[in-house]
């Protein structure tokens, strides 16, 4: 019965680079064996001298840890898969190994070579701040903690109300009339008990906004307004911030990724547009399904960050048309006479952006607490 078995980078050296190798075999034993048997001194990696599996290594059959099956003794059928999970150390992740629920919880993550258990113990160590628990924020929440990112920091001061629910996945009909932080909480909590949640239940401000983001060393901005896009925007910059950056309107969406030295939202968007040219979507509207492709899209992006894989979205503004399911891609480049991050910047501390956006200053808790 063909298997196929997961190599660990680690291991890899001892099966010529092989990332997967298929054997024959009728349990766990008999086809680790048979990788033995082609690959000489491999079974000195998964066994001690007792022949015993070592604690540090974990052997799962289709993503279930043969300890809570039959141990090595696992039957095995064709086309079944093994992986061999040893606990790693390294790098900027915690030594700390993955408990039993969390290799479990995450195995589809760690047989990924992309992410592996280095990559699950960084997403384990990360902190993201997501402003606004709307629209945009809640697909990011609900994806950060599945993935089990460590801290997921919300900011945001509204309640929910019944016309949230076309499109915010946080909140149901049971918490209209709720702050959503306190929604957005028990929701991410049943997701994932793993997670901590942190909750700034309040509107950003200048005065503020500096100590609150700079305790997370990525950004989510969800914001449903300008004077907050620019002020998360200028306060990530000051503080050395990747910023993932997405918006959405009726049928459209935009994100990117802003990281310091690479551009910002000033170099896309020097000036924000008169008040009213540009409509909210509680006055135009919005499809609620093009904020999960939107926010789906900056989770995505805040993944490759923390685990410094892929091509992220610097220097590229990703526009979305749902109406044609059409997706285009527009150069972004750092502006030098941006007044924020160009060669000579007039902005070096934050403003009174209600003013510089000619907009109201937001008000607990009447006013929308960035969320589209």
């Amino acid at each position: 019965m063909a298997v196929s078995v997961y190599i660990p980078q680690p291991f890899r050296r001892f099966t010529a680079n092989r990332e997967y190798v298929e054997v024959d075999g009728g349990d766990v034993a008999g086809v680790l064996d048979a990788v033995n048997a082609r690959y000489p001194g491999f079974d000195m990696l998964v066994y001690d001298r007792e022949r015993r599996v070592p604690a540090h290594i974990n052997i799962y059959v289709n993503n279930q840890e043969i300890h809570e099956l039959d141990g090595i003794s696992t039957a095995v059928g064709d086309g079944d898969q093994i992986a061999v999970i040893p606990a790693l150390a390294g790098g900027a992740a915690p030594s700390t190994a993955l408990t039993p629920d969390e290799a479990m919880r995450y195995s589809r993550h760690i047989i990924m070579p992309q992410v592996g258990s280095i990559g699950q113990r960084k997403l384990r160590n990360a902190k993201v701040l997501i402003v606004g628990a709307g629209g945009l924020g809640s697909p990011v929440a609900i994806y950060l903690a599945l993935a089990g990112v460590g801290t997921v920091g919300l900011v945001d001061f509204d309640v929910v109300d019944l016309s949230n629910l076309q499109r915010q996945l946080l909140h149901q009909t049971e918490d209209v009339g709720r702050t959503k932080l306190d929604s957005a909480v028990d929701t991410l909590h049943a997701y994932n008990p793993h997670v901590r949640v942190v909750t700034h239940p309040a509107p950003l401000h200048s005065e503020n906004a500096l100590e609150i983001i700079g305790d997370y060393e990525i950004i989510v901005n969800g914001a449903d307004n300008f004077a907050t896009r620019y002020l998360v925007n200028d306060a990530a910059y000051l503080l050395g911030k990747t910023l993932v950056d997405g918006s959405i309107l009726l049928f459209d969406g935009q994100a990117t990724v802003f990281k310091p030295g690479e551009g910002c939202y000033r170099c896309l968007y020097p000036a924000p547009p008169p008040p009213g040219l540009v409509p909210s979507c509680a006055e135009a509207g919005v499809l609620g399904a093009i904020t999960g492709i939107v926010g789906s899209i900056q989770a995505t992006e805040v993944f490759k960050q923390i685990l410094d894989i892929g091509r992220p979205l610097v220097g590229r503004l990703l526009l979305i048309d749902a109406l044609t399911m059409e997706f285009r891609e527009m150069k972004l480049r750092r502006d030098p006479a941006c007044p924020l991050c160009g060669d000579e910047p007039s902005v070096v501390e934050l403003i009174d952006y209600d003013a510089f956006c000619g907009s109201p200053p937001l008000e607990a808790p009447t006013a929308n607490g960035g969320g589209h």
